[in-house]
């Protein structure tokens, strides 16, 4: 894989953190510098947001601002995605494996001294949580990809490598909603100015590791208050996924989201969001 970076971000694109309702702060993993989006308060429990593999930071928006009254949701700019350094290239996976991915969430705990944090992850990021998850006192999986190296992940490398190519020419909101028609608009328009953010190293990379990486381990081993959320109709934790898991560890309730495909947040928002805080409030809960 190139070393040289092909990640773009407009100045509109940019802009477009003018409207979210966060302060920048930065921490340094190793070489790497890492954006954090602090939705605050500052006294509230910390609650970490990994998104997902070709979403940065700001994506995650329309979930965080939701849950201020809660807890201080602070969105993590995955390495190699939105305002976040690429990967020093090392390693099969080129700097983009779970290990590396889990140093990055112990930086942002550490620099940011946040006191028992819960870590909260959407697909890629669910990996990176349960991965990451002794670092927390809680951790919420969001259908973390269960695929293997008899498995392959669903969405193939080849889409998205044309999603990308898609982005780098430039697209819109409309072009982006002829794939993602259910998704309200602003997260169409966020996916249009931010995919290219992303790098193709980092996007490749991680999709490899889907594949040679497997969770299920992970969930095994997961300890301490945690919940995962599934959609109904994903293709990526299906029913059988679904029982293996209750049958793998059968204390962290499972809870799925009718109607949702993989990206459930943005295909069902409201209902996905009603769940996100039942578990929040039912962790929270168990911590005290």
């Amino acid at each position: 894989m190139s070393s040289v970076s092909d990640r773009v971000l407009t100045q509109p694109a940019l802009a477009e953190l003018a409207d979210v309702p966060a302060a920048s702060v930065w921490v340094r993993s190793g070489s790497v510098r890492l954006h954090v989006l602090d939705y605050g308060p500052a006294d509230g429990v910390p609650l970490v947001v990994l998104p997902g593999i070709t979403s940065p930071a700001i994506t995650m928006d329309f979930v965080a601002r939701e849950l201020t009254d809660l807890v201080r949701p602070l969105v993590l700019d995955i390495r190699g995605r939105g305002l976040s350094d690429d990967a020093p290239d090392t390693g099969p996976l080129h700097g983009y494996d779970l290990d590396a991915y889990a140093s990055d969430v112990e930086a942002v705990v550490d620099q940011l001294q946040l006191a028992k944090p819960v870590l909260l992850g959407h697909s890629m990021g669910a990996r990176v949580a349960a991965k990451a998850a002794h670092v927390g006192r809680g951790t919420i999986l969001v259908d973390p990809p269960m695929s293997n190296a008899d498995r392959p992940y669903p969405t193939t490398l080849d889409t998205f490598a044309a999603q990308l190519d898609q982005a780098q020419r430039g697209t819109d909101a409309d072009e982006v909603a002829a794939s993602w028609p259910r998704w309200p608009r602003r997260e169409q328009e966020l996916r249009a100015g931010w995919l290219a953010s992303c790098s193709r190293t980092a996007i490749a990379a991680t999709h490899a590791g889907f594949e040679s990486e497997e969770f299920l381990p992970l969930w095994e081993k997961l300890a301490g208050p945690a919940a995962l959320l599934f959609g109904s109709d994903s293709p990526v934790v299906t029913s059988a996924d679904v029982a293996a898991l209750a049958a793998a560890n059968p204390v962290p309730p499972l809870i799925g989201v009718e109607n949702a495909g993989h990206m459930i947040f943005w295909d069902e928002p409201e209902a996905a969001l009603q769940a996100l805080r039942s578990v929040l409030k039912d962790l929270l809960a168990a911590r005290t």
